[in-house]
């Protein structure tokens, strides 16, 4: 797997890069072990599935390292906190860290558990590619709300880029930050598609080297599909279909007309 680099012709063209990592997602097979909630494992797979990735979910964690060394990216996902999860996060990250595999943090419901923030900080110590998160989440783990200050300044000192996902989508790496507004209000209606996207920001993070980018691209990819899926949909249970199906079909043409970024 070679990995595309931030000097590459696409790099400064967020909808351009965003197609260019589809297609090589879909060409590549790249494969996400996926350490996620129970809520989101099955929306998380056909996600990556109609992306055109690989999934991985085995939350064992006798063998959670295998499926982390023979993966290309690992998504760590805090919802559903059980003890088996615990054990097998902590050997899931030492194995990425290990094999030089990029890794992705998504603290769910960090705010609602002193134990859960704990464990995420303790997460956060140990150098994941890209934080996604939402504004509550960001509260918690920074202590402070989420203006985006406060986002570069997270950034910076824990050596980290940050996706925080909401009616805007702020990703930033300390200095640069890039806005997405795109994403449907039916989103916030379907359990696990801010956890699936997570799992998308992971493989991009596998075939680009800027983890803004990357992480940027992604989440473009789901607000456009987000944005395809509620135009037809007539409520939750019609959008999820919809919005896989979107990611499916999405190419570089449809991101360059519908994908609004500043």
């Amino acid at each position: 797997m070679t990995r595309t680099t931030a000097s590459g012709p696409d790099a400064h063209d967020l909808p351009a890069l965003a197609g260019l990592l589809l297609d090589r997602l879909r060409s590549e097979r790249i494969r996400v072990h996926a350490i996620t909630n129970s809520v989101a494992q099955a929306f998380t797979a056909n996600l990556l599935l109609a992306a055109g990735g690989i999934p991985s979910l085995t939350v064992a964690p006798n063998e959670v390292p295998f499926f982390t060394q023979r993966s290309d990216a690992l998504l760590v996902n805090l919802g559903t906190l059980d003890g088996e999860r615990r054990e097998a996060i902590s050997l899931g990250i030492a194995a990425a860290r290990d094999h030089g595999k990029p890794w992705v943090l998504d603290p769910v419901f960090v705010e609602a558990s002193p134990s859960r923030l704990e464990f995420a900080r303790s997460c956060l110590s140990r150098a994941p590619r890209i934080l996604r998160c939402n504004a509550g989440e960001f509260r918690a783990l920074a202590e402070c709300d989420a203006g985006p200050p406060a986002l570069q300044a997270f950034a910076r000192s824990h050596g980290t880029v940050i996706a925080l996902t909401g009616e805007i989508d702020w990703i930033t790496d300390g200095a640069r930050i890039v806005r997405i507004h795109n994403g449907h209000s039916l989103m916030a209606h379907v359990t696990a598609i801010g956890c699936a996207g997570t799992a998308l920001i992971a493989a991009f993070s596998a075939l680009h080297d800027n983890a803004l980018e990357a992480a940027a691209a992604a989440v473009l990819v789901t607000g456009v599909a987000g944005d395809i899926a509620g135009a037809d949909a007539k409520g939750p249970g019609s959008f999820q279909p919809a919005f896989l199906d979107a990611v499916f079909n999405l190419d570089t043409a449809s991101l360059a007309a519908q994908g609004r970024v500043s």
